[in-house]
């Protein structure tokens, strides 16, 4: 990174909150908005991070993003206390879900939440201790695709 200045911001998530679900990505979407970064890249940051803030409401029972948006790229960092991912590689395959049937009647726990923060991001990073946590690095460059 860059020693460029950059805005930082957190946000607290709450766990099992559905009526406050997606304001931190949105009022993250909105900030990038204002600082003039590209369209097509403050998409690939909001549903990367939504899918990453809906994680920790639906399975962590809380916890925080902290975003620092740089000139040239936005880094975001989950990390929560909840009960950890026993296994990284079978959570990170596209409809494998440990949603209750509560949270699938929502519309929620398809099993994409991973998949797409994967496919979003530029660099994405997961490290998980069962019992403990989890702890998600995503980065988004600030080079449009539609220039």
């Amino acid at each position: 990174m860059s020693e460029a200045k950059s805005v930082k911001i957190h946000y607290d998530v709450i766990g099992d909150d559905f009526d406050r679900a997606g304001e931190a990505s949105a009022s993250l979407k909105r900030m990038l908005q204002k600082i003039g970064v590209p369209a097509d890249i403050i998409r690939r940051i909001s549903i990367g991070t939504y899918e990453a803030e809906m994680n920790v409401i639906i399975h962590a029972g809380g916890g925080q993003i902290d975003v620092e948006i740089y000139p040239e790229e936005t880094a975001v960092n989950i990390s929560d206390q909840g009960p950890g991912i026993p296994d990284i590689k079978l959570a990170l395959q596209e409809g494998w879900s440990t949603a209750s049937d509560d949270v699938r009647q929502m519309g929620f726990g398809a099993g994409m939440g991973l998949p797409n923060m994967v496919k979003c991001s530029d660099d994405f990073d997961i490290q998980s201790t069962v019992g403990t946590g989890t702890n998600i690095m995503m980065k988004f460059k600030h080079i449009s695709e539609d220039l």
